[in-house]
């Protein structure tokens, strides 16, 4: 007997996710009072994100990280393109002021996880980039990553079919590919997103590409699944190898979201070259509000998305820019589950 990819949970694990990256938010916070002094440098005068970077010393996207948590917290404003203080932040956190609290939160300035967390936002670079044990999630070529040894890609692997499990039925419930004979899962991991479409869509068959090491982890979840049959195993890298030519459908689902931004171009128009004409881009992932302002939880999931690999998290807008710029023409997203949604792009 067969498990079920597409039977969806009973009770929406959503909080579950938002209790565990709340930490990310206490060490944001902190590093911004205790070791960059950002409400004190603001409250002398409104800056522009890059003006703040450079005030701070950050790059873009660390900026961008610490920036939109603040802002996700009600403690940061922008007008007329300027960053300024809350009411809020002018009250509590502006030192001097007569009710600061950053003495307060300064108690945890020293803690292991504020530390860790002020070094990678003037780093800009993951954890374990800078010894010996790799990054995690990501490959590239030249650096050492978990996800080329067996044991970590493995353990990795497994870790994240955690989330694809609960979420993958609901993807497979609103993804319109009732006619795709093929659909390429870039990045696929588990496969477990594919395998819910395999069993929605007897028509489908799926290739699911990846390191070597994780789709031995994905051959598992086929049998699993009971759709070997038509799943596909493609080992490569999905930067630089020859991808499936002349598919129905691209998955990237939770990909782009461990990329900068050259990347998540370069990884949108490699797709777009081996769609068929009237060939459908989905990219699945969690999506930041367009004025990159929140929601909180979202902030916090780009903090952690930031700590362990090149990337952090995308609005829609963001997006769509990209994909409309490579050739597709965009629909609205569509949700999923645990903050996730889906946006199609339709190749001409």
């Amino acid at each position: 007997m067969y498990e079920s990819a597409i039977q969806p949970p009973l009770v929406d694990p959503t909080p579950i996710f938002e209790l565990f990256r709340g930490s990310y938010g206490s060490e944001l916070l902190t590093a911004a009072v205790a070791h960059f002094d950002l409400f004190g440098r603001l409250s002398k005068q409104p800056m522009t994100l890059e003006q703040l970077g450079d005030e701070l010393g950050l790059q873009p996207r660390p900026a961008n990280v610490l920036v939109t948590a603040l802002r996700a917290m009600g403690l940061l404003d922008q007008r007329d393109g300027k960053l300024c203080l809350t009411a809020m932040a002018s009250e509590h956190l502006v030192p001097g002021s007569r009710l600061d609290c950053g003495d307060y939160l300064s108690l945890a300035a020293q803690s292991p996880g504020v530390m860790s967390m002020v070094h990678l936002l003037k780093s800009n670079k993951p954890l374990g980039s800078d010894d010996d044990s790799g990054t995690a999630f990501i490959y590239r070529d030249g650096a050492k990553s978990a996800m080329d040894a067996e044991a970590t890609a493995r353990h990795f692997t497994l870790a994240l079919a955690g989330r694809a499990k609960n979420v993958a039925p609901a993807l497979a419930d609103v993804l319109p590919i009732d006619n795709a004979q093929t659909l390429l899962d870039l990045g696929g991991g588990t496969g477990i997103y594919s395998y819910a479409l395999l069993q929605k869509h007897p028509q489908l068959r799926a290739v699911v590409f990846d390191r070597p090491d994780v789709l031995k982890v994905a051959k598992e979840f086929a049998e699993t699944y009971g759709v070997s049959d038509r799943a596909e195993l493609h080992p490569g890298n999905m930067f630089a190898d020859p991808l499936p030519e002349h598919v129905d459908a691209i998955l990237l689902s939770n990909i782009l979201h461990d990329w900068d931004v050259p990347e998540c171009k370069q990884l949108i128009r490699r797709c777009v070259e081996t769609l068929k004409p009237g060939g459908r881009l989905f990219i699945h992932d969690v999506f930041l509000n367009d004025a990159l302002d929140g929601p909180l939880p979202i902030a916090l999931y780009s903090a952690a998305l930031f700590s362990l690999t090149e990337g952090r998290a995308y609005s829609e807008a963001e997006y769509r820019s990209w994909m409309t710029e490579a050739g597709l023409r965009t629909q609205s997203k569509v949700p999923t589950l645990v903050h996730c949604g889906v946006i199609e792009g339709v190749m001409e």
